[in-house]
Order: C-alpha cells, then structure tokens, then sequence
C-alpha cells in the first residue's frame, strides 16, 4: 500500500499531541502508523478521521517500553510497508509523580525515569538500523521545558532532562548516515490531561506570560514536529528547541530581578 509513500511511526498517538501530529502527517501525505499502549479505540478514532481527510493510516498496538513489542512493531512496519521515514518519540510511558524530594520514593522516582529512557531507547535502536540502511530518515523527540524547571517535578524534570541527553546521542549517531534528529521542548500545552489539572488560576497565569495570549494547543505542536520532519529542514539538526508561546522570554521580563538590570 506505501512501498512509494513516506511512513512517519507515531508512538504515543492515540490522544493529545500524539494525535494532532498522526493527524498533521496524515494531511502531509505520510501513511501514519498510529502506536497505542491500551486505548484502541482512541487509535481507531486518529485512523479515521486522518482517512475521512484523504490520508492513509494504521493503529499499531505496541508497549513502548517492552524491547520485545518494539522489535516486533518495527519489524512489522518495515515487512508491510518498506521503509519508514519518520519517528516521533511521543507516548507518555509513565505519568509523573509531582511529590516534593522529602515524599518521593526511590521507586516513584526511579520508575519515571526508567520509563521516560526505555520509551525511547528502544525506538530509537531499532529505528536507527532502518534508517542508516535508508541513508535517510527523520527522528523527533518530544520532551518538554520542565527538564529547567525546579520545585514540586523533581522526576518528572530529571527524566525529561535525561531525554534530552539522549537525544543528543542519537543525533551523533544518526548523523553519519543521513538522520536528521531533534527534540521539541514544550510548555504548557492545552490537552485532555493537563486539562485535569490546570486550574484557572494557573491557566490565566500562563497565558498571561504568552506572546500568542493563550495556550499552546496540540495544532501548533503538531505543526512543528511535521516542520522538523521535512526535507526542507534538513539542515536542523541536533538541536533542542522550546516551543512555550514565548513563556519562557515573558515570565522574565515580567520577573521582579529584571528590574535590577535596567
């Protein structure tokens, strides 16, 4: 079916960003391999509406972090379709703990972390060997800006942080063979789960140090993981960059230490 059309490998793609992007690849001309954990019918419903829009798409039921699963996910991709073009690291393997240092356990902390690597790691591997064959490929990470943060997110920000890291390495590695690799950091973004837990007065907060006056929705996300993936785009590579709706230039300038600087 797409042994002429770019396959992109979506992990995490059932919901929230991870489905704006199927989405965004599906408008693209990509065939989107839509890779879920548990939730099929939230792929069903990506797969759907990335055909009811003309494009082509599959769910793939995969645990990212199970080597095994992977092996056989890549595997089956490349036996059906030939090749695979793109990968964007999205799934949220672990939800994170938000205790303070004093009340995490080793065990929270340490599974968070664990998570965050083997959710990536093992994509990654596998992928690579695809695309060092190809000569070719596009690898996206998405982390998020907490890995600058400090306070009440010391997992979440030590495994995005960690992410981060990798990431690198993987550009290093994927850069002798023609692999171009990224990492997107975002803020704040406006999905169903963090919907659950932003209050109002948070919400207000953010968007008040946002140069777009709202939040950052799944659309803009997805729009800029498909920028990185595209031929044109070839010459970014290795490089960590922040999408937060300008929150990051804002809450400095509105900071009371700016002061001190005239």
């Amino acid at each position: 079916m797409s042994q002429h059309k770019r396959v992109a490998l979506i992990s995490g793609a059932g919901r929230g960003i991870g489905a704006a992007t199927a989405r965004e690849f599906g408008r693209r001309g990509y065939h989107v391999i839509v890779n879920y954990r548990s939730d099929a019918d939230a792929a069903k419903d990506v797969v759907a509406a990335i055909e009811e829009e003309g494009g082509s798409a599959q769910a793939a039921r995969a645990d990212v972090c199970d080597g095994g699963q992977v092996a056989a996910l890549i595997e089956g991709v490349r036996e059906e379709h030939g090749r695979i073009d793109v990968l964007v690291c999205n799934a949220n393997t672990v939800n994170p703990s938000f205790l303070p240092l004093a009340e995490l356990s080793w065990e929270a902390f340490a599974e968070k972390v664990n998570g965050e690597l083997s959710g990536v790691f093992f994509l990654s591997q596998r992928i690579l060997a695809i695309m060092r064959e190809q000569r070719a490929g596009r690898i996206v990470f998405i982390s998020s800006t907490a890995a600058d943060s400090i306070g009440m997110a010391v997992a979440h920000s030590t495994a995005k942080a960690a992410l981060n890291t990798f990431s690198r390495h993987v550009a290093g590695i994927g850069a002798q063979y023609g692999v171009t690799v990224n990492t997107l950091a975002f803020g704040a973004v406006r999905t169903e789960s963090s919907g659950q837990g932003f209050g109002e007065g948070l919400r207000t907060y953010l968007t008040d140090r946002s140069v777009i006056d709202r939040l950052v929705e799944p659309e803009d996300a997805a729009r800029a993981v498909a920028l990185l993936a595209d031929d044109d785009f070839g010459a970014v590579a290795g490089q960590l960059i922040r999408l937060d709706g300008g929150y990051d230039i804002l809450d400095q300038q509105l900071h009371p230490l700016t002061t001190h600087f005239g």
